[in-house]
Parts: structure tokens; sequence; C-alpha cells
């Protein structure tokens, strides 16, 4: 059955593994080992405000530090604990903006980080539910890192990214910088046609990120122009094939990048709401297990255009300086889009907690 994903370091260890955040790169969600002119940061520039959120610029700085491999945990999902019908998160002087009958919610009235537990076993499930949920006006972003870092740690374990800046002293969170003035965005486009890159994060993990993969925005950019990336949700995407290509999909597996590889299969099964969702995606899969080269690229390319395609089935969220959103990595994938060209600074904050091994239950026509 099932493929293989990438080789990520995870928790914090003796020296045995691959070092994390000290290589120089370039991709499109973020700069690896970018290059903080720290000083303009904090001063800012003629036409780009200082730095909000100092204590959140990015930091390789722990070059000489080495993680050992993930080890296997048991993951527990809140959402199993939670009132279907959300009485400490949805009170009654809450306002819920659907942006589309299959994904996606906005919620008024709620601050994240005065939830109870009750309320955040809510959560997980209203956003298992409605897959990407958007939260205003939230102080995330002002509040001890460390307490922001307690919160998510009650979803899961922490995942750390393997190459992402971080603040210091927090790798737990992964950041996605462009500085004032940055033109990264310019340079992709200049070998690319456009910035789509749908991707459900670290899948190649073997178990990767639930929901909430909380996404906070620090970011100052003008109101009436934000970032504004897209989100998809995936349990959709079972439906619209026949049921003869569903039946080929389920019990199969994918293959993810080298050097690890983690397999897992091509719709999986959420384990709170028994939704199952397509698997796959351009940035990690790399082949279907099973299949011989030319067999697998045809169907993964038929996947992949079935996915981009799927406009009745994506919603587009705008960021604005304290936006949250919370999304179930598991059954929604998205893309950043590079949508402005005038230097804005784009600062991004996410926590990542990790969740089960993907698993699939019996296919049903």
């Amino acid at each position: 059955m099932a493929p293989g994903l990438t080789e990520t370091p995870g928790l914090r260890g003796p020296l045995a593994a691959p070092p994390l955040k000290s290589d120089a790169g370039f991709n499109k969600e973020n700069l690896i080992g970018y290059k903080i002119e720290k000083e303009r940061e904090l001063q800012g520039t003629e036409t780009i405000a200082p730095v909000t959120y100092p204590n959140y610029l990015p930091v390789w700085d722990n070059e000489t530090e080495r993680y050992p491999p993930l080890e296997p945990f048991e993951h527990y999902d809140h959402g199993k604990d939670a009132d279907p019908t959300f009485p400490d998160l949805l009170t009654e002087q809450v306002e819920v903006d659907e942006l589309t009958p299959f994904i996606g919610s906005e919620i008024h009235g709620v601050q994240l980080s005065q939830l109870s537990d009750k309320a955040k076993d809510q959560l997980a499930l209203y956003v298992a539910k409605r897959r990407v949920v958007v939260f205003r006006d939230q102080d995330f972003a002002s509040r001890p890192i460390q307490e922001v870092v307690d919160y998510a740690g009650y979803f899961g374990r922490h995942h750390i990214h393997q190459t992402s800046g971080a603040p210091k002293g927090f790798p737990e969170i992964h950041l996605v910088f462009r500085g004032a003035d940055d033109r990264t965005g310019q340079n992709f486009l200049e070998q690319r046609t456009n910035t789509i890159t749908w991707h459900s994060d670290v899948t190649f993990e073997k178990q990767p990120p639930e929901r909430p993969s909380c996404t906070s925005s620090t970011a100052q950019r003008p109101a009436a122009t934000p970032s504004s990336p897209t989100w998809y949700t995936r349990t959709s995407a079972c439906r619209p094939p026949s049921s003869s290509v569903n039946a080929s999909l389920n019990g199969g597996g994918i293959a993810r990048r080298d050097p690890i590889q983690s397999e897992h299969p091509i719709v999986r099964t959420h384990p709170v709401t028994g939704e199952k969702a397509l698997y796959v995606n351009p940035q990690f899969t790399r082949y279907i297990v099973g299949y011989k080269k030319e067999e697998s690229d045809y169907l993964l390319k038929f996947l992949y255009s079935h996915i981009a395609l799927s406009q009745d089935t994506q919603v587009r969220v705008r960021w604005r300086a304290g936006t949250v959103v919370v999304w179930d990595n598991r059954v929604a994938c998205h893309s950043a889009v590079f949508d402005w060209e005038d230097g804005q600074r784009r600062h991004l904050a996410r926590l990542t907690p990790q969740a089960e091994a993907p698993f699939e239950t019996p296919y049903e026509a």
C-alpha cells in the first residue's frame, strides 16, 4: 500500500540527526537562512512602518543544535470530547459568517486566548466540520510567546519545522517572513507563471499535523490590499470522481520525497467526523505505490488538476493584522499567493500540533 514522505527532524534531543534550520536556500512560502536586516525592520523605511512585533522576527540561531528523528506518539483528538452544539464556543454574542457552503467560516466575538478547555474542544470539532475558520482582532501576537506555544500544545505535540526561521528561543513557531521592500516574490515569478502550490503542511511526516495548524497574522498590510491565501477542502474532492475512480483510489498509497519514506493512504479518514478526504498534493506526493511510473504520473496529474479546478470547494481569506486562521490540515490544503508587488512586509506565525498517522477505513460505494 502507501508511499513515502520526506524526513523532518523533530523534538530536541542528543546530537544525532541532520542539522536543523541552518542551511541557506529558498522556497516560495519562506526563505531558508533569510538574512534579516534587523535595524531596517526595527526602524522601517520611507514607505514601510517599523515592524510591530520585533520579538517575532525570525532567527536561525541553532546551527549547532541537532534533532533526532521524530518518535511515534499516541495522539488524542480533543474534538471527540466536544459538545456538537458548541455552547462554550458559539455563545449568544458570537456571529458566524459562512464564507462558502463547503468550506470556511468567519467568527466574530470570540477571543481565542480566553477559551476554556471545553471551548477549545469545541473549536477542534468546529474546525473539523468547517475545515477553515477565521478569527479577527486576536491578541496572540501581543501575549507572551510561551503562553501562545502552551495554548497550541493543548491540541497536540508541537512540530518543529526543519528549515524555517523562528522567534529566538521558540523553534516550535514556524515563521513566514518577507521584510520591508522585499522583492523575492517577483524573483519567484521570473521562474513561474503563477504562485499556486497546493499542499498540506509537512505531510511527509509519519504523523502529519492536525487542526488547528493555527496561523496567526502579525502582518502590517493596508486593509484594502491584504495578501489572500487560498484553502481547498479535500473531503468534497472525493465526491465528484466516478465511483470506479474512487474505488481505485481507496486502498492505494502515495510516496513523499526522499530521504524519508512515509507511506500514507491516497484517501484518509478523519478520526472525529469519519469523512474521507483526498490526501495528495503536488508539493510532497511522489508516486502511487503499486503503480508503474507512467500510471502513477497519469493518475496524479488528474488528481492535481481536479484540486486546482475545483473552485466550488475553495475559499480565499484576506489577511489583516490580528487575523488568526485555524484549519484542519487533514482535510484542507492551501496555497500562499503572491498578490502584491509593492514591497509590503509579510509576517506570519504558525503553530503546528501533530496528530495521528493517516489511516483509511474500508471503501463504501
